[in-house]
């Protein structure tokens, strides 16, 4: 049953009562602030798509084109702010004794938002790693000054994101499983739930006990399989679900 806006006495309670909570979010929560998907809408740029040019083959093949295309990115990112629901959820951080934010968006605005115990399932656009260091460094400078950037040891730079046909990072998948089988309570927020390994991570908690409270702007595959699912924008259910626990 789609319960909208209300949270039920039972979800409350679950979260009065959590020591341990997990949020995973998604691109839903990022659109509300203006962060385009890049697909659907034409989803184009420079006739390419997305998934032709986050590709390790796309990078080794034509590097500056696709730096080009995240250079194009990180400026359309750059004046975009956190929504209500960002701000709620790093307030979240703080309420409860254990927390862990699972992102899939990479646009780094829960971190502006003031989140700091998280994992980025799918990288960080504000990050770029060394190709032959593997170190992983910021890079905030929008657009940038040279294309493609480089690092202090003279190797070329990739952009610290997860692309088509790679593995998500070992370290980030299991302390979001871990996790999932150890939190109260899971909001899974603004995410389409279809995604793998990420789509299990609701299931998962449910399995071990956990009270799982989606918030996403439609029904999603997970919406008959958790304890609540919340029809709207999490800009608005969030800071509601916040005055609920104060009361």
């Amino acid at each position: 049953m789609v319960f909208v806006y209300r949270l039920m006495k039972a979800g409350k309670d679950a979260l009065v009562s959590a020591k341990n909570v997990a949020v995973l979010t998604g691109a839903g929560i990022s659109a509300e602030s203006g962060v385009p998907t890049f697909r659907g809408e034409g989803g184009l740029w420079r006739n390419f798509r997305a998934e032709e040019l986050a590709t390790p083959e796309a990078f080794e093949n034509n590097p500056k084109l696709v730096w080009e295309w995240y250079d194009w990115r990180r400026q359309l990112l750059k004046p975009l702010k956190p929504n209500k629901g960002h701000e709620v959820i790093a307030r979240f951080e703080k309420r409860f004794p254990e927390f862990l934010l699972i992102t899939q968006n990479v646009d780094g605005l829960h971190q502006k938002a003031g989140n700091k115990k998280m994992v980025e399932l799918h990288g960080n656009i504000w990050k770029v790693r060394c190709l032959k260091e593997g170190k992983v460094t910021d890079n905030f400078e929008t657009p940038l000054s040279k294309i493609p950037p480089s690092c202090e040891c003279g190797a070329m730079l990739r952009p610290h994101i997860v692309w088509f046909g790679e593995s998500l990072p070992y370290d980030a998948i299991q302390t979001a499983y871990r996790a999932a089988n150890e939190c109260d309570v899971m909001l899974v927020v603004g995410t389409s739930a279809v995604v793998q390994p990420a789509a299990s991570l609701p299931i998962i908690a449910k399995e071990h006990g956990a009270y799982v409270i989606e918030i996403n702007a439609e029904e999603t595959p997970i919406s008959d399989i958790v304890n609540e699912s919340l029809i709207g924008k999490a800009g608005d259910i969030l800071p509601e679900i916040e005055r609920l626990l104060e009361m």
